[in-house]
C-alpha cells in the first residue's frame, strides 16, 4: 500500500508573507545532524553559531525528512518530490538517472538567473562515486573528497594498507578505520574545515557578481567517523557522558523497525554482531557531540563571512540536517529508521525582513523546502512539486501548518520490508509490509506522553480507534485532514 501523491496541505488563511525578491540563498546542510542543539533546548551541547542563526531567524521545532538516510532524503528534498516518485530508496541509486528530466531546487534557481554553486556534500556522495548533478549548477560542483580523513595509529594504517592490497574478491566492500578519534590537528586539515574555507572564498567572489546566487554548502560532520580536533572533545568531559535511558529496544517493536547498526559495523574495532562495550558506546556519544560542535564552528565561519561582506540583508539562510540520528536510543545506533529520532531533523530559516528569534511548532516536511524558497524569491514553482510552501510561517509562526508528515524506509536484507510512517500533532503510526504489501508489523506511539517511543500501543485495545484512524490517514497519503 503506497500513499497517494499529495494534493493539498492543511488549508491556511491567506496571510501577508515576506515580500518576494531575488534574494541570494545560502543553503547549508550538515550530514546526520539531529536536533540536539542549544537552540532546541539541549543545553549540554555547545552550538553557539547555530544558536545565533536561530536567534536571527525562525526555528522549526517539528521538521521531518522523508527518508532517514542520506541519499534518499536529499533526492526527495532537492527534487521536491516524495521517495515513491524519486525511486531513490537507498544510497546506490541517484536522482538524475531515475528522473532524467526533473528540475531540481538549485536548477530551478539557475534557470531563473541565479548563479548556482555546490560546495561539499549537497547531493549525496558515496565512497565510490560522486553524486553531483551537473544540470543543477552554474559551474562544476566542488567537493573536498576525503570526508573520512583521520589520523590513525601506525598499526591501524598498516592493517588498512594490507586490506587494500587484497584481490577485489577478497576485499571487504568498505575499508574504514575506527569510528571515533580525537586529534591534535587544526580544523583546516579536516574536510569540513576545507569546505568552510572554500565557502568563504566563494562568497567573496560571488559578492562581485551582478546576479543573485544560490550557494549550497554541505558539511560532512557529525557523520561517522566521529573524528575531529581534541579541543571539541574537551567540551564534553568523559564523566558527563551517559548511556540513554532507553538504550535497549522495546520488546513490543516489530523486528523490521530495528536494525543491527550495519553502518556502524563497517568501521574498524566495532564487533560484527551483538552489542558493543559500554566504553565504546560512551565514546560514540561523546564523539558525535564533539563533531556537532566542530561543524557548528565551521558553519560559524561561513556565517561570519556572510556578515562581514554585508550580504546578510539580502540573503536567505537555510540550515538543516538531512535526517535524524540514534545514539543508542531505542536500541539503535545511526539512522535508517522510522522512529521520531530517525525522521526528526533540525531546520532553521533566516530571511530578510522577518522577525528574529521565532519558533514554530507547526509540522513541516523537507519536501516543502523547495516550494518555500521558490515563493520567498518570487519564482513560480514547477508543476511537479509534491510539497507545500511554509513561507507564511515566517510571517506568522503560530499557524498550525499541515496535518501530518510522512516518512518511509526500505529495510534491506534477504527479505526486504517497507516501513511507512505518519506523524500528526500527537501520534506516530508506522506500518511495515513485505514486498507483497502484506503488513507484518505496526507501531503506534503517543508523542505527548511517550516522546521517547518506548511503548508501542498498536496492540492495546484501548487505542484501537486511534490505530484505525491513523492507518486510514497513512493510506490516504498527504491530504488535508483534521489535526489530532
Amino acid at each position: 500500500m503506497k500513499p497517494l501523491l499529495p494534493l493539498l496541505a492543511l488549508s491556511l488563511a491567506v496571510l501577508t508573507t515576506l515580500p518576494a525578491a531575488d534574494y541570494n540563498v545560502l543553503f547549508i546542510m550538515a550530514d546526520d545532524l539531529r536536533p540536539e542543539l542549544g537552540c532546541y533546548g539541549a543545553k549540554h551541547i555547545h552550538s553557539p553559531n547555530i544558536d545565533k542563526l536561530a536567534a536571527r531567524g525562525t526555528l522549526f521545532e517539528r521538521a521531518y525528512c522523508q527518508v532517514s538516510v542520506c541519499n534518499p532524503s536529499r533526492s526527495s528534498l532537492l527534487g521536491g518530490v516524495r521517495p515513491d516518485t524519486t525511486g531513490v530508496l537507498d544510497n546506490q541509486h541517484f536522482l538524475r538517472p531515475q528522473l532524467p528530466d526533473i528540475v531540481t531546487l538549485p536548477q530551478h534557481f539557475k534557470n531563473n538567473g541565479w548563479h548556482a554553486m555546490s560546495l561539499g556534500k549537497i547531493f549525496h556522495h558515496s565512497e565510490r562515486e560522486p553524486g553531483d548533478d551537473p544540470q543543477s549548477w552554474s559551474e562544476p560542483a566542488w567537493y573536498h573528497g576525503v570526508p573520512y580523513q583521520s589520523w590513525f595509529s601506525n598499526e591501524t594504517n598498516e592493517k588498512l594498507k594490507a586490506i587494500k592490497k587484497l584481490p577485489a574478491d577478497k576485499r571487504p566492500k568498505l575499508v574504514r578505520g575506527p569510528p571515533f578519534e580525537a586529534s591534535d590537528e587544526p580544523d583546516e586539515v579536516y574536510s569540513d574545515g576545507q569546505t568552510a574555507a572554500k565557502a568563504i572564498e566563494t562568497l567573496q567572489r560571488l559578492k562581485g557578481m551582478q546576479k543573485p546566487f544560490f550557494l549550497g554548502v554541505g558539511f560532512h560532520k557529525p557523520h561517522l567517523p566521529f573524528t575531529c580536533p581534541q579541543k571539541y572533545w574537551d567540551m564534553y568531559p568523559a564523566d558527563t557522558i551517559k548511556l540513554p535511558d532507553n538504550y535497549q529496544a522495546s520488546p513490543d517493536v516489530p523486528a523490521p523497525a530495528l536494525h543491527n547498526w550495519y553502518e556502524l559495523r563497517s568501521y574498524g574495532d566495532v564487533p560484527a554482531s551483538g552489542g558493543i562495550p559500554d566504553e565504546m558506546a560512551l565514546n560514540l556519544i561523546r564523539g558525535y557531540r564533539a563533531c556537532t560542535s566542530f561543524v557548528d564552528a565551521q558553519i560559524g565561519r561561513v556565517l561570519d563571512e556572510l556578515d562581514r561582506l554585508g550580504l546578510r540583508e539580502k540573503t536567505i539562510v537555510v540550515l538543516l540536517g538531512d535526517h535524524g540520528y540514534h545514539l543508542g536510543e531505542n536500541g539503535i545506533f545511526t539512522k535508517m529508521t522510522n522512529f521520531e529520532l530517525g525522521t526528526h531533523a533540525p531546520l532553521i530559516v533566516s530571511a530578510p525582513g522577518q522577525k528574529p528569534g521565532q519558533r514554530t511548532h507547526a509540522l513541516v516536511e523537507f519536501v516543502d523546502i523547495y516550494p518555500t524558497l521558490a515563493e520567498l524569491c518570487g519564482l513560480k514553482p514547477p508543476s511537479h512539486l509534491e510539497g507545500t510552501s511554509f513561507a507564511s510561517l515566517l510571517a506568522d509562526p503560530s499557524q498550525k501548518g499541515k496535518a501530518a508528515a510522512f516518512s518511509q524506509y526500505l529495510r534491506p536484507g534477504k527479505e526486504k520490508f517497507m516501513g511507512r510512517s505518519i506523524r500528526t500533532d500527537r501520534w506516530r503510526y508506522t506500518e511495515w509490509s513485505d514486498m507483497q504489501d502484506e503488513i507484518v508489523g505496526t507501531e503506534l506511539y503517543d508523542e505527548r506522553t511517550d516522546p521517547q517511543e518506548n511503548r508501542n500501543l498498536a496492540k492495546d485495545p484501548a487505542h484501537a480507534d486511534i490505530l484505525a484512524d491513523m492507518a486510514k490517514r497513512l493510506h490516504m497519503g498527504a491530504q488535508p485532514s483534521k489535526a489530532l
